[in-house]
């Protein structure tokens, strides 16, 4: 999932349950394409190896991901922004709520996907309505 904020998804798309991070990442990417202006891309460590980088700068964004600790070419990155990642994981967090999204009831992806969007919905109508 992309998200801008902690109530906003922009784009998402399912995967099976093996499969890495980083190729997803990368298909989600080239899914929303170019952005206009430079924008910050945070990113979990899942998606710092090159190839999601390089996408991510190509694309017009600016990658901010730690790398990992065994890394032989570690870069600089900005620490302060990195900390709003938080965001993202809180509506991860906010749409599991939702017993049917985190056990994962559903049989087909469409079914699943569609009450992904079904909560996402609901979460923005309580954030709108609360006082």
């Amino acid at each position: 999932m992309v998200s801008s904020s902690d109530r906003n998804a922009v784009i998402y798309d399912l995967s099976s349950g093996e499969a890495a991070d980083g190729p997803q990442g990368r298909k989600l990417l080239n899914k929303r394409g170019k952005v206009r202006q430079p924008t910050y891309l945070l990113m979990d460590r899942a998606y710092e190896g090159n190839a999601t980088r390089a996408l991510a700068v190509a694309l017009g964004y600016i990658p901010v991901v730690p790398p990992k600790s065994n890394r032989k070419d570690p870069w600089l990155y900005d620490k302060t922004m990195y900390k709003l990642r938080n965001e993202a994981e809180r509506l991860f967090n906010r749409i599991k709520r939702f017993r049917r999204i985190f056990t994962r009831y559903d049989k087909l992806d469409i079914m699943y996907s569609q009450f992904v969007c079904f909560a996402l919905v609901v979460d923005a109508l309580r954030y709108v309505n609360s006082p």
